[in-house]
């Protein structure tokens, strides 16, 4: 099942095992913007949800997405900070019982009560960096928060615009992370902080294998962040959002390039995706069967997910509303919905219901 998050609810969109098809449901949580979803290890789905009248909120479903409850509380910065209300929840993840929401204005938060309540994590909130931050075109958000499976006190986040953070003592305190990064967009080449990350995933069987999307180029890092390499050499831009590992494989890595920051479309206007077999070292197009021509969407940072199939399936929707998938790591492609909102996020979920 995927979990599609758009500008106007959730949809659910099921792989048809019968006759190779797909089946569409929703909205749910129709009217509000889905920007983020998440499957916690005890089968508890969670949605980040915004709504230019109600707000932000979490909401959580029980039974595989049929119906949801808003969670009582929202992860907020104190009166005192001046930072104001919560514009949307821009990430969520878990780990060892605790949920982490990433928010705007850019902050994270912990939950240990399955986010009935939740508490700044100020190490990171009220970093001595916190001044270099800035609001990037899309977002002033934390997100991408990434804690290793095997080691709970190893905690890796984004800030946009600010950089990539890490924390080796469980979140009480944090160091930049951008060692090795461009950015060509600041005074200052190659900072510290400031630096505006799209999008950073880790692989889940290789922790210290991590994978960055910036303003400026695509990066890797095999040492959990403290250094990156980049790689963007052989891909047609160095721009883009979308980015997503093989949860089977290390090595291989998918990305979605965009022409540039001012555009933002794909490259000469063909929608292609491109895949690195050896950690970044080359990329070659896997795009059989996407449009070639006259496309001018985007695709956004949370709305590319693969799933756990080998090899993998990889999906992805776009601003005007298309949603494509490939079962065979990007060999052929088709479009599995169309005329959808805005897609904002998509999520695969393995675990279907007997």
């Amino acid at each position: 099942m995927l979990l599609v998050g758009t500008s106007k609810g959730l949809f659910r969109v099921f792989a048809d095992a019968a006759n190779g098809g797909w089946r569409l449901d929703g909205p749910h949580l129709a009217g509000y913007s889905v920007l983020h979803t998440l499957a916690a290890p005890d089968g508890t789905l969670f949605a980040a949800t915004s709504h230019k009248v109600w707000g932000a909120h979490i909401y959580a479903s029980t039974d595989f997405g049929e119906t949801w409850a808003s969670l009582e509380a929202t992860p907020q910065h104190a009166v005192d900070t001046g930072r104001g209300a919560t514009q949307s929840i821009w990430y969520l993840a878990a780990a060892g019982g605790v949920l982490f929401a990433g928010i705007d204005p850019a902050g994270l938060f912990r939950s240990d009560d399955r986010g009935q309540s939740w508490q700044p994590v100020a190490g990171l909130n009220e970093h001595p960096t916190r001044s270099t931050w800035e609001p990037s075109k899309g977002c002033f958000a934390v997100h991408s928060i990434y804690v290793d499976g095997q080691n709970p006190d190893d905690i890796v986040v984004a800030v946009s615009a600010g950089g990539v953070y890490r924390s080796d003592d469980g979140g009480a305190t944090w160091q930049p992370a951008n060692v090795g990064v461009r950015a060509e967009n600041l005074p200052e080449s190659r900072p510290e902080t400031g630096h505006n990350v799209h999008r950073v995933v880790r692989h889940p069987t290789m922790p210290n294998r991590l994978y960055r999307q910036c303003y400026n180029g695509v990066y890797r890092s095999d040492d959990a962040a403290r250094s990156w390499v980049e790689i963007t050499d052989g891909l047609p831009s160095d721009f883009g959002y979308g980015i997503v590992v093989d949860p089977n494989d290390p090595d291989t890595v998918f990305q979605i390039p965009e022409s540039s920051s001012h555009l933002r479309m794909p490259v000469d206007g063909a929608l292609r995706v491109f895949c690195s077999r050896d950690a970044g070292t080359t990329w070659e197009s896997v795009s059989e069967g996407l449009p070639a021509e006259r496309v001018y969407i985007t695709v956004l940072r949370e709305a590319m997910a693969t799933d756990l199939s080998e090899p993998c399936g990889i999906y992805f929707g776009t601003s005007g509303g298309q949603l494509f998938a490939s079962r065979d790591a990007g060999s052929h492609w088709q479009e599995i919905a169309s005329y959808l909102p805005r897609v904002l996020s998509v999520k695969a979920v393995e675990a279907l219901p007997k």
